[in-house]
């Protein structure tokens, strides 16, 4: 297939017309009636008469519109933009701004919320349009095969969509992501995961991510089914989902196996259908991890690693060596080089630290409108990911910390993954995140927060008690917090910017470490209340 097809249409190639392509909350919906929906809404954009390379957003929760808007955009030639519905709605007013949409393509469930972010300022789609184009009584629709007049091939290297990061900025930051980066990540992830046409993968990240987009883009290209959960706020429920639908793949973040493992029967359900499991958007610990090499399913577990700025996927652990690998992202997906250099950028030497630089066809070219930020980020080494690593003797490469949630106190760099990985020893704590708080001593505090598993309770004390057993003394935390459950970002990962905020609130900035001094660790008020988000 030739470089310049769009890659709406290079998505929609192989799926049979018969079968399904996307499940949704309320029915099924074959390959025919996703390219039926996604021709309709070309043509409903096309009639707005915008330029090509125009910025439309889509905004709607995971659903067949949201596929079909997703695939219409970049067929008619347009970028597409993913805004997150939870967003408020000045977020989405100034996500829109910055990227200078001219049209939304809007589930209208969710006008009457956003219509003040929008009135005005866009040209608005709705849902309503694809009313004609899905059947309901069980006729067959017509398949309507991409066609060169409703496609727009254009350049590979030209903008397909903007994808906006997580990171802890208060100004986000749009990714740039070609038609080249997409297809050339979505052949890598299909390549080492051996996807195929009778997979069926249960998605419980936002399609709006740019890894629950990857899921979307591997299985459609492969012609298998998308399987869309309603909400993971009850994980047994989603279980029983992926039960009853005989999913074969299930992806999900850190925070999604926190849950699965200790608020559910994951571990002990079979779940015969289940044959790959995906992990990604954060290391998993090691406790997890060994968890779910326990778990009673067969699935083969694919320990992966990723950024927004490399379209999703930077690499991978085969499964195979996750016994002798502990805590390693592997190496480079297939068409991606990853290396540890040092600040000088050379490579660094086993077991010395260093941080990861990525090249390849899936390296986004840029932010979107952002010169400067581009050029701190995409250098001349490679993509600069952000992340302190090291690498063994056979060229694996283990993730230490990223660059900013190192904790700096009392002269020691502390890795927040590390306090984590020793609380979440506890088995019943499902949840935790180590952050560094201002300290007029240490530099920074050591502040943990921890959440119990369901129907069980944890304490301060017996955490702080945990961790004196396990941590070097600088490593030990000046102040453990119980919450209900951790805050997460829209893309399901711990929201530390939140924690941050919750800390200086509740006075825990200025905490005693157990140190070299043998200093008081004042635990005694702030560390026994259970505080709710």
């Amino acid at each position: 297939m030739s470089d310049h097809v769009n890659f709406g249409d290079y998505l929609l190639a192989a799926g049979n017309g018969e079968d399904i392509a996307v499940v949704g909350a309320d029915r099924r919906y074959s390959y025919a009636e996703l390219r039926a929906a996604a021709s309709r809404l070309v043509a409903e954009l096309a009639a707005l008469d915008m330029p090509a390379g125009s910025r439309v957003a889509v905004l709607a929760p995971n659903s067949f519109f949201w596929v079909a808007a997703y695939l219409a955009t970049m067929k008619a030639g347009h970028v597409v933009v993913p805004v997150s519905e939870k967003l408020l709605p000045e977020d989405i007013r100034r996500n829109l701004d910055l990227v200078g949409c001219a049209a939304v393509l809007l589930d209208r469930r969710l006008r009457r919320r956003f219509d003040p972010a929008l009135g005005g300022r866009v040209q608005v789609l709705t849902d309503e349009l694809l009313s004609d184009e899905i059947r309901t009584d069980g006729a067959p629709v017509p398949d309507r095969q991409p066609s060169r007049s409703a496609a727009a091939p254009g350049d590979p290297d030209a903008d397909a969509a903007l994808m906006f990061t997580s990171g802890t900025t208060s100004r986000p930051r749009a990714v740039r992501v070609t038609h080249r980066n997409l297809r050339a990540n979505t052949e890598s992830i299909i390549d080492y995961l051996g996807l195929r046409a009778d997979d069926r993968v249960l998605v419980i990240l936002p399609f709006f991510y740019c890894y629950g987009a990857s899921l979307l883009h591997t299985h459609l290209r492969v012609g298998g089914r998308v399987v869309i959960t309603g909400s993971f706020a009850f994980p047994e429920a989603v279980l029983d989902q992926l039960e009853r639908e005989e999913c074969t793949v299930l992806a999900g973040v850190p925070s999604s196996f926190q849950l699965l493992l200790r608020a559910s029967s994951f571990a002990t359900r079979e779940l015969p259908s289940l044959r790959v499991v995906q992990q990604a958007g954060g290391k998993l610990l090691p406790v997890l991890v060994e968890e779910l090499r326990a778990a009673r399913n067969p699935a083969q577990l694919f320990l992966m690693y990723g950024q927004t700025e490399a379209t999703a996927r930077l690499s991978y652990l085969p499964p195979q060596l996750l016994p002798d690998k502990s805590g390693s992202i592997g190496r480079g997906i297939p068409g991606v080089e990853l290396r540890v250099l040092d600040e000088d950028g050379h490579p660094v030497g086993p077991g010395e630290r260093g941080e990861i630089y990525a090249t390849g066809e899936n390296i986004s070219p840029g932010y979107y409108a952002d010169p400067a930020g581009s050029a701190a980020k995409f250098t001349p080494h490679g993509l600069r990911t952000g992340d302190v690593a090291t690498v063994d003797e056979d060229g694996d490469i283990f993730v230490v910390d990223r660059r900013d949630d190192f904790i700096k106190t009392w002269g020691h760099r502390v890795s927040s993954q590390e306090v984590e990985a020793c609380a979440m020893r506890i088995d019943r704590v499902v949840s935790a995140a180590a952050i560094g708080v201002p300290d007029a001593e240490a530099g920074e505090a050591v502040t943990l927060f921890v959440a119990a598993r369901p129907g069980t309770t944890v304490t301060p004390e017996e955490v702080l008690t945990h961790c004196r057993g396990h941590l070097a003394r600088h490593m030990i935390p000046g102040s453990v917090l119980v919450l209900d459950a951790l805050p997460l970002n829209a893309h399901g990962k711990i929201a530390k910017p939140t924690l941050r905020e919750l800390a200086t609130r509740t006075g825990n900035a200025g905490c005693w470490p157990v140190g070299p001094t043998n200093g008081p660790h004042r635990d005694t008020d702030s560390r026994s209340r259970r505080t709710s988000q």
